[in-house]
């Protein structure tokens, strides 16, 4: 049998994908694999948001350029250069971008029967494409991904997706609620809505109404549609939203709605107004902060994290204070942090780069210091409570055998216990609070547990910042 091997680089959007690939390719008589030496075909999904994925993409390939194999780039970084990069790396024999993944089969095929090094890389604007899980039941984790649209029209000025990724596209709600049913059936609790800007949604087969304003969605109207028809979803997630498109609408749903988990990941960027404008992210502090309050007051218990850039063009001192000042007053339990680096095609590159690399690290370091204090803070708050955990797979954590994940994000490592596995809801008393993550002892399970499928992707992480 024919193998393949996929190697992600990227977020949950790319992850996504490269489970969709691997569906279409055992489809098409493949065995998949979870390292490149001795694969048939090696498939390197990329990601463009930060230029060290674009060195890890270049380290890798000129690593497996040794092995007898088909190498295949796919994602973002193929459709940013498409033709340059088999210009730059002549061992590449194909380039697939993130609107042609469907084409990878038939890629393969003519790549085995001959052909030359080809590029695939067009965006599907007059007719959307949306790779769907198979749901196979007994193959589906307890933790499924559905994508709800895909591309930007936020503009912000250090990103690349909406290059990347193309404009806004949307999925009808029909089909979305569709697959996550079909998921839930076959044995997932928990469902992660994905989205470059996840909450700006608008079902292309309901118009919005008559003078609706630009910031207006209809993706509290999706989450009640999937609450009240997904029977058995027992958790929904999302990610990542755009903060100017948390309207009212969707501050009732997280009130209404017990089957959201009270964890939103709300990317920021900066604390300061005047960086904010330069980044055209189009809200201010003020605007921000009000939001993240009406959130958590719309429902008790609900957690933040966000995603923050530090040494953008222009920043000083003074702006790097400011947004530390609002990480401690949102009180996020977690965040990701980046130096900013400049990306092809954005408008931040008409910005001069002023920030010295030693002074980005070091804002980088004290941001991290501080987000790793609070969240130290938030899990010993923890210990002594129950949570409720969706148990995900073992443990790597000490004498723990099993991890999971709480309401609110927290991972949580327990010993064995009858009825715990792989979907299973277990109730957790908390015990122990550790750098990172929760231990606890079981109390209860709640729902037996579901086979949880082994996946041969090989992951190289990182988040979901286009918001």
């Amino acid at each position: 049998m024919k193998t393949a091997c996929l190697v992600t680089f990227g977020c949950q959007m790319n992850v996504h994908d490269s489970q969709r690939m691997e569906e279409l390719l055992r489809a098409d008589g493949f065995e998949l694999v979870p390292e490149p030496e001795g694969a048939d075909v090696i498939v390197l999904n990329t990601c463009s948001v930060r230029e060290k994925a674009e060195q890890k993409l270049r380290s890798e390939v000129g690593r497996l350029k040794r092995l007898d194999a088909l190498v295949i780039v796919t994602g973002c970084v193929a459709q940013q250069e498409g033709e340059r990069l088999l210009d730059r790396m002549p061992y590449i024999d194909a380039v697939i971008g993130p609107d042609n993944l469907h084409e990878l089969p038939g890629v393969v095929r003519e790549l085995e029967g001959g052909a030359p090094s080809m590029v695939r890389a067009t965006f599907d604007t007059e007719a959307p494409r949306f790779l769907v899980n198979e749901a196979t039941p007994g193959g589906v984790a307890s933790s499924a991904y559905v994508t709800t649209m895909k591309g930007c029209d936020e503009r912000c000025s250090f990103c690349i997706v909406p290059y990347t990724r193309g404009p806004e596209r949307y999925r009808s709600a029909d089909d979305i609620v569709s697959e996550v049913a079909r998921l839930v059936a076959a044995g997932a609790r928990e469902v992660v809505l994905l989205g470059q800007t996840v909450n700006s949604y608008r079902d292309p087969a309901v118009p919005m109404p008559e003078g609706s304003d630009p910031d207006d969605s209809q993706f509290a109207s999706l989450l009640r549609r999937i609450v009240g028809e997904a029977k058995g979803l027992l958790r929904l997630r999302y990610t990542s939203p755009h903060p100017r498109h948390l309207t009212p609408d969707l501050l009732r749903a997280h009130a209404e709605l017990e089957t959201l988990a009270e964890h939103v990941h709300l990317p920021v960027q900066s604390g300061s107004d005047r960086v904010l404008k330069r980044m055209i992210r189009r809200y201010t502090r003020d605007e921000y902060v009000r939001r993240a309050d009406a959130l958590r007051s719309a429902r008790k218990g609900l957690v933040l994290s966000t995603d923050i850039i530090v040494g953008f063009p222009g920043e000083t001192a003074e702006d790097f204070d400011a947004t530390l000042s609002l990480v401690r007053e949102v009180g996020f339990v977690g965040l990701f942090g980046f130096k900013y680096s400049p990306r092809p095609y954005t408008p931040a590159l008409k910005l001069r780069d002023d920030v010295p690399e030693q002074e980005k690290q070091q804002r980088l370091e004290a941001l991290f210091e501080l987000s790793e204090a609070q969240l130290r803070a938030h899990l010993a708050t923890l210990v002594g409570t129950r949570a409720r955990v969706l148990v995900e797979g073992p443990s790597k954590v000490g004498a723990a055998t099993w991890a999971g994940r709480t309401e609110r994000n927290e991972i949580v490592h327990f010993e064995a216990a009858p009825g715990v596995g792989p979907g299973a809801f277990a109730t957790v008393e908390v015990t122990r609070a550790n750098k990172h993550s929760l231990e606890g002892r079981v109390e209860s399970v709640a729902v037996p547990a579901a086979e949880k499928p082994r996946s041969a992707i090989r992951r190289v992480a990182l988040p979901l910042v286009e918001a």
